[in-house]
Formats: C-alpha cells, sequence, structure tokens
C-alpha cells in the first residue's frame, strides 16, 4: 500500500464462547504436571463452545459492534468473513453472519477472506481499499473462529494453545477533521513453510468421501519450531519493509497488538525493540483464537483505555503459508 488510507473503526465487539476450559482441565486429561501449560503456552484458560456456530458468534461480536459505532445491520454495505476456520465449506461464512443479523433479504454484499491467523488484517486493508474508492461507505469485518473442532489432542503443545471467540469492526472513511487512517499494510508469504502448519483434510487433496483419507487428516498439525525460526528468518526484514526503524523499536507507535500465536513468539518481540508494556496480551485468558486473536486483542486494548483515539497501533502476526502481515493504524 503507498500512503495512507482515510479508515476509522467506528465500532468494534466481541463474542467469546461459552465454555471456560481452565489450563487445569486440561493437564488432568492430558498427564501433564500442575502449572505446566500456564508455564509453557502462557494460557491459564481459554473458551471453547458448547453449542455455539462460527456464524452465530461472528453475528454476535457484530451486533456489538454496530452497537459501538451507533449503526444498524441496515447501515452496512458490505460483510468480509475474515476468519481461517470455516463453518462449511460452501457458502463462504459472510452469508451465514448476514442471515443473523436478519439481512437474508436485504442484498448485502458479502465475502470472505481467508489468510489464516492473519485474515483480519488482510480483511482490513482489503476493505480500506474499497472504502477509499467510494465503493462502499460501511465495512462489517467479522472473525469467527471455533479451533476446539480440529485440535489434536497427542499434540501436546498445539491442542493446549488454542481458543474460540469472534471479534468484529465497523469500518468506515475518516469524517473531516478526525485522523484516524490506515499509515501502512504489508503480507509476505513463503511457501517453503506452507506444510509446517496445517489441516491437511477437508479440501480436494483428501477429500472426506476418499478411502484413504485418515480421521487424523481433519486435524490441526503445526511445527511449532519450524514455524518460529522460520518466522524469526524473515521478521526484521518485513518490518523494515512494513516501516523504516521498526525493526529497532516502535517509535511514535503506542501499543503494538499481536497475534497471540504463543508465549514464545510474543515474547520475541522484545528482540526488536517492543517494550513489555507496549505489548498487549490475551493469550493468557483467551488462548490463540485464530484470525480472532488480533481484533479480540485490540478490542481490550481499546476497551480498557490504553489505546485513545489519535494514537498509533501496530497489528502484526503470522499464519499459515507461512505468511507475515502488519498494518500500522492512527485509531
Amino acid at each position: 500500500m503507498n500512503g495512507p488510507l482515510p479508515l476509522k473503526i467506528a465500532g468494534i465487539g466481541r463474542y467469546l464462547a461459552r465454555r471456560v476450559v481452565p489450563s487445569s482441565e486440561l493437564e488432568h486429561r492430558l498427564g501433564l504436571p500442575e502449572g505446566w501449560i500456564a508455564k509453557k503456552q502462557g494460557v491459564r484458560e481459554r473458551r471453547w463452545v458448547v453449542d455455539e456456530t462460527a456464524s452465530f458468534m461472528g453475528a454476535q461480536a457484530a451486533m456489538s459492534a454496530l452497537d459501538d459505532a451507533g449503526m444498524k445491520p441496515t447501515d452496512i454495505g458490505l460483510i468480509i468473513n475474515a476468519s481461517g476456520s470455516q463453518e462449511q465449506a460452501i457458502p463462504d461464512g459472510a452469508p451465514l453472519i448476514q442471515r443473523h443479523l436478519g439481512l437474508g433479504d436485504a442484498g448485502v454484499a458479502c465475502m470472505s477472506i481467508h489468510a489464516t491467523c492473519l485474515s483480519f488484517v488482510v480483511a482490513l486493508d482489503t476493505a480500506a481499499s474499497l472504502i477509499a474508492t467510494g465503493r462502499y461507505d460501511n465495512v462489517l469485518v467479522v472473525s469467527s473462529e471455533i479451533s476446539s473442532v480440529a485440535l489434536n489432542f497427542s499434540h501436546v503443545e498445539s491442542s493446549t494453545l488454542f481458543g474460540d471467540g469472534a471479534a468484529a469492526a465497523v469500518l468506515t472513511r475518516t469524517p473531516p477533521g478526525e485522523s484516524s487512517a490506515l499509515l501502512a499494510a504489508r503480507l509476505e508469504t513463503y511457501g517453503e513453510g506452507a506444510y509446517f502448519t496445517q489441516v491437511a483434510g477437508g479440501g480436494t487433496r483428501k477429500h472426506p468421501n476418499r478411502a484413504e483419507t485418515r480421521p487424523d487428516d481433519n486435524l490441526f498439525y503445526m511445527d511449532g519450531p519450524s514455524v518460529f525460526a522460520l518466522a524469526v528468518k524473515h521478521a526484521s526484514k518485513f518490518l523494515e519493509h512494513l516501516r523504516p526503524g521498526l525493526s529497532t523499536g516502535l517509535g511514535d507507535i503506542k501499543l503494538a497488538v499481536p497475534h497471540q500465536a504463543s508465549k514464545l513468539a510474543l515474547e520475541a518481540h522484545r528482540f526488536y525493540g517492543f517494550k513489555r508494556s507496549q505489548i498487549v496480551r490475551t493469550i493468557d485468558y483467551l488462548g490463540n483464537c485464530i484470525a480472532a486473536s488480533i481484533p479480540l486483542t485490540l478490542h481490550e486494548a481499546i476497551k480498557d483505555g490504553r489505546l485513545a483515539r489519535g494514537d498509533k497501533v501496530l497489528l502484526l502476526g503470522t499464519g499459515a503459508g507461512l505468511s507475515i502481515g502488519g498494518a500500522i493504524l492512527v485509531y
């Protein structure tokens, strides 16, 4: 992206899955020592769905965001489902969210952007361009994730890390006299790491109807050390491309809102001069909520008063691919 775009987050909302799962419950289930998960993963508890669907959770978060913006569902011109996990193969999740919002006969445009854990950041960048060109006035971006259905409990590190939840943001053109803007956005992908993080099943290669498809193909797999090593290899260069000088500190950026990938990933930000007090964390009580992690963490920063209008904020993370993505906003 070249130059700032007039983008305002007019409202933000969230929905947390109903079931609270303390780490002690998983430690008992997996035969782990007491306190192992909090020490290793930084997760004290996470939320898992009971009977909620992804579209229901997304719509609940969307209604909260609309209330925050002082808008009605009928004010929205485009709904973007920005999620890494899908409720079903067809249609994409946005029409399902649209129905829950009572807009099933409204003709509101719907689409999905699937960039795994970076889906919200990519959708934000896409929406900013659409708003800047005048195609849409108000865009609703929703990230709703249910990871608990695909966890492989024979893989201790990944199965103890993830949670379920949803977040949404209402995006508009910045009104005259206000400073809100998308200052920079970037996405880089390194396909050499494509198989480090995957759910192999569910597509045409390992379709559920094929005899050779195994149940484990439909579970989440992650080679954490390889993901971390590849991300670190490219991180400094990526940060400099996003904004010169960013690899050695945040400068005038008040807060970093990272994807809550893991305890190790969050601690790695200090290697680039980010102060602990500048890094917003939700991993301790939400775990890793895939694409919903960044907007859920942004919601926390806004609602607890750490991020105010006019402040600059960095959204940053990695996703399967392997992709690295980020955006700098004036909130």
